[in-house]
């Protein structure tokens, strides 16, 4: 053979071996850890993610959004491994259509609504039974996600509407995909007031709080978090159980949520 077909059929080898064993890696190589959860969420559980890379683990994708919108994607067959919740509703939902892994559902996390407005106002408003919102928001806006649909939109509804004050606000709603674009709203000033978890408010300096809604207005706000029943990554139960570590809590009671008992 001619020394330079011999090369060829060496180098050629040599290049297929590599690639063999770049396929092995690929195959053993843990997949990615898919999270699906609420967009107030997003402060907290960033910092939980990398507090989870710190002990030695693989990063999560996180996808944020409403929890209604989130809950739709997971039953059209989106690849998530972990789903958590602003609210009871949706994690429902997604349980009565057998999407979760039995077993792994519990409920975790409380937050509180409140109102806010930018930082550089200082409204006086007592929220209470016919509190003067719409009158306080004049020709503005109060910025909510989704009060059809979202957790925090559909909260909001019920408080405004316990308070006696539904049918004045309603017109003066700006209404958001998901309850981080509400506080983006206020934040920006392009919205006078907005209703959000007090857990977003803290996570927001150009937002302040002006009150916060009595708790028996609205239905308890509860995080519920499980494991989808379609997941093949072997970390997702890890995952989870993360959330209630210590180095977690401290995350999240840091940024206000309150934890639920075991």
């Amino acid at each position: 053979m001619f020394p330079r077909a011999r090369q060829a059929l060496v180098s050629c080898g040599l290049a297929f071996a590599l690639a063999c064993v770049g396929l092995a890696a690929n195959a053993q190589a843990p997949a990615t850890l898919n999270v699906f959860a609420a967009a107030s969420m997003k402060t907290a559980l960033d910092s939980i993610a990398q507090a989870w890379v710190e002990k030695g683990n693989k990063a999560p994708a996180i996808v944020y959004g409403s929890s209604a919108v989130l809950a739709k994607q997971i039953e059209q067959g989106a690849p998530a491994d972990v789903f958590i919740s602003a609210d009871l509703q949706w994690m429902d939902y997604l349980d009565k259509a057998k999407l979760l892994r039995p077993g792994t559902r519990r409920s975790f996390l409380g937050n509180e609504l409140v109102l806010i407005e930018p930082a550089d106002k200082k409204t006086s408003l007592k929220i209470e039974k016919g509190f003067g919102l719409a009158g306080a928001v004049g020709d503005g806006k109060i910025a909510v996600c989704s009060v059809a649909s979202c957790p925090g939109g559909v909260y909001a509804k019920q408080a405004l509407t316990a308070l006696g004050v539904w049918e004045k606000t309603e017109p003066k709603l700006a209404q958001a995909d998901n309850i981080r674009a509400a506080l983006a709203l206020v934040a920006r000033g392009e919205a006078s007031f907005g209703i959000v978890y007090a857990t977003d408010a803290k996570s927001e300096p150009k937002v302040r709080v002006v009150g916060v809604f009595p708790a028996d207005s609205h239905a308890p706000i509860v995080y519920p978090v499980a494991i989808l029943e379609e997941s093949k990554n072997p970390e997702a139960a890890s995952f989870v159980a993360f959330l209630s570590s210590q180095a977690a809590t401290k995350i999240l009671t840091g940024q206000g949520f309150s934890i639920l008992a075991k």
